[in-house]
């Protein structure tokens, strides 16, 4: 599955579940951990979790794609990471203290990663 196509079920799988201030990440000039990060915003630890729990679900029923990994140090923050794509879904208050978008949205493309 392409990374597009993988983006493009994340995204309507967490739309789904409701969550809220969906953002895509392009950073595939900045990093070679993904091609994009998506982060959402849940308005609760369950919340947080459903969502999270229903795209690996649904990649995984879809797709047959499952997360390499997961990570869920605490019920505010789960991290997917889909190879290609890592998902993170936040409480609001995680999200405005990590501030993903304004960290990877600033960092300047790596010359070496950019492929003409």
């Amino acid at each position: 599955m392409e990374s597009q196509e993988k983006l493009n079920a994340i995204l309507e799988y967490a739309d789904d579940m409701k969550a809220e201030r969906i953002e895509t990440l392009d950073v595939h000039a900045k990093t070679t951990v993904a091609h994009y990060f998506v982060v959402c915003t849940g308005t609760s630890d369950v919340h947080v979790r459903a969502i999270a729990e229903r795209v690996a679900e649904k990649m995984r029923e879809n797709h047959k794609i499952k997360p390499l990994r997961t990570e869920a140090g605490d019920a505010s923050w789960v991290l997917q990471d889909f190879g290609d794509v890592v998902f993170n879904v936040m409480r609001d208050e995680k999200r405005q203290f990590y501030d993903l978008e304004s960290l990877w949205n600033t960092m300047a493309p790596d010359s070496s990663l950019i492929v003409e």
